[in-house]
């Protein structure tokens, strides 16, 4: 078997894709609770993330007797979430509490490290449209960009740094590109640390504060 078909295999199974997208949250979650997010028994998810770790999509590490799992990293992410944009559109929620997580996720989430949602569409198109990435032939940060990350965010990309500055990451709700890569990362955690946007329960939506709304509307004439 080939290592595309290997890889789109681990991803076959409902059970390991709903682990993939819980993890999106870019949170580590141990193998009980993602057991009941999937709604299986102990022993399938621990059978389960044992495939994905070994596939390459999941990393591990254990406390005690706690085991602890996460993606494997930025590339794992963006695979998933690209995938998640080109699946069928997801069922009508089920009930009034999923509608609102799911609406409130649409609005604005985290991707793994980076911000999606409408929120993530908007600082894209702001960040392309000032100037300050380019997508003339796939996107870069222009010079005018690194200087707007330096003094706005206090971000340097170092020169060693194997992680691309900036790439592109098909949102699954929109159906159009937001920004991953160093500069999304940078990005969504400066907005967490600076409270400019705030978790929303325990799942990957957050909430764009009014301290945000005046600073994204000054930095990027983004209007939330």
């Amino acid at each position: 078997m080939s290592p595309l078909a290997e890889t789109a295999g681990l991803l076959a199974d409902r059970t390991r894709a709903a682990f993939c997208q819980a993890l999106l949250d870019g949170r580590a979650w141990t193998a009980g609770e993602l057991a009941r997010h999937a709604g299986v028994r102990p022993s399938t998810a621990s059978e389960q993330l044992s495939r994905l770790v070994e596939g390459g999509l999941l990393s591990e590490e254990r406390q005690g007797r706690h085991r602890y799992v996460r993606l494997a990293g930025p590339e794992a992410a963006v695979l998933i979430e690209t995938l998640a944009a080109y699946a069928p559109a997801a069922p009508r929620p089920r009930n009034l509490r999923q509608s609102v997580r799911v609406s409130a996720e649409a609005r604005a989430r985290t991707c793994y490290d980076h911000l999606a949602g409408q929120l993530g569409v908007a600082l894209a198109d702001a960040m392309i449209s000032r100037s300050l990435v380019a997508d003339d032939s796939g996107l870069s940060v222009t010079p005018k960009g690194r200087t707007w990350l330096t003094n706005a965010l206090g971000y340097e990309h170092p020169a060693s740094s194997r992680r691309p500055l900036v790439r592109s990451c098909l949102d699954w709700t929109e159906r159009r590109p937001h920004l991953a890569g160093a500069l999304g990362a940078a990005l969504c955690a400066t907005a967490l640390e600076r409270q400019w946007v705030r978790r929303v329960g325990s799942g990957r939506a957050v909430k764009v504060t009014p301290l945000g709304s005046q600073v994204l509307r000054e930095l990027l004439g983004v209007e939330v």
